[in-house]
C-alpha cells in the first residue's frame, strides 16, 4: 500500500460498498486537501452519507482504502478507527444527537473530557463556541430543554471546540431555518479558516454546498466529478449567507 499525495490530509481510492447487496459506492476516489472545505452533492441516496461514514471509519468499505495522512483507515481494528475518530476528527450528523443527562456545556466539552483534556479547560472550549450561537445563557440546561435548533447548534459547537483535524459534516443544516443555517455555516467555515480544520460536508442543499471551496458530486454511488469555486461563485456563497 503507498500512502496519498502529500497535498492530500484525507484519501479515498477506488471505495466500493454494497449495503444488502445494493451497491451503494462505485469505485469512488477523491482527495482532500488540508485546510479545505470539501462539499459532496448530489441527490438523496446518493451514497454521500455512505462516504462520510467509510471517511470517518465508521463503516469499512467492501474494497478499497481511506487514508488520514499516512495512516490506512481502511486496514485499522475497530479500537483503533474509534481511537482515530476521538483524536483526529468531529462529526456533526443531519439530526442533534446529544447526552440528555448531560447539560448542553457538557455535551460540548464531551470529545474533550474523553480525551483526557481538565475540566476548565474544556468548558472554556465549548464556552467559546456555544457562545458564537448565543447559547452561553442556556449552557446549564439539558438537551430536552433547549429548542430543535439550539440542539443542532450544541452538535455545531461540538465539532468544533475538540479543535479536529477534520470535521465531516452530514447534511448539517438540512432541518433549520435560513437564518440558523445561514448562522451555522458562518460559525463552521470561520472556524474551520482560523484553526487550519479541514471539512467535508455532504448536502443536496445550493446554499450549504456554495460556502465550499471545491465540490464532487455524488449520484447513484459514483463521483461525477469536482469543480473549484469561481470568484463569482465565492461572491454568491458570501451573499447567500449574509442573512
Amino acid at each position: 500500500m503507498a500512502a496519498p499525495p502529500d497535498n492530500d490530509l484525507l484519501r479515498a481510492v477506488g471505495l466500493h460498498h454494497a449495503h444488502h447487496g445494493s451497491p451503494v459506492l462505485a469505485d469512488v476516489t477523491l482527495g482532500v486537501r488540508a485546510g479545505e472545505i470539501l462539499a459532496v452533492t448530489g441527490p438523496r441516496a446518493g451514497g454521500k452519507t455512505t462516504l462520510l461514514r467509510c471517511l470517518s471509519g465508521q463503516l469499512v468499505p467492501d474494497t478499497g482504502e481511506i487514508w488520514f495522512d499516512e495512516m490506512p483507515v481502511h486496514s485499522l481494528t475497530p479500537s483503533q478507527r474509534e481511537r482515530f475518530r476521538r483524536e483526529h476528527l468531529g462529526w456533526i450528523d443531519s439530526e442533534p444527537h446529544l447526552v440528555p443527562e448531560l447539560s448542553a456545556w457538557e455535551n460540548a466539552a464531551l470529545p474533550l473530557l474523553l480525551r483526557g483534556t481538565p475540566r476548565r479547560a474544556a468548558k472554556a472550549a465549548a464556552m467559546e463556541w456555544l457562545d458564537r450561537f448565543d447559547l452561553g445563557p442556556l449552557a446549564r440546561k439539558r438537551p430536552h430543554a433547549l429548542a430543535y435548533a439550539q440542539r443542532q447548534q450544541v452538535c455545531v459547537a461540538r465539532a468544533i471546540a475538540m479543535e479536529p483535524a477534520v470535521i465531516l459534516a452530514d447534511e448539517p443544516t438540512v432541518a433549520l431555518r435560513r437564518p440558523e443555517r445561514a448562522h451555522a455555516l458562518r460559525t463552521l467555515t470561520s472556524a474551520a479558516r482560523s484553526h487550519d480544520i479541514t471539512v467535508v460536508i455532504a448536502t443536496s442543499d445550493a446554499d450549504t454546498a456554495s460556502v465550499a471551496d471545491r465540490t464532487v458530486r455524488l449520484s447513484d454511488g459514483r463521483a461525477d466529478g469536482e469543480a473549484s469555486d469561481s470568484p463569482e461563485q465565492e461572491g454568491r456563497a458570501a451573499c447567500s449567507l449574509s442573512v
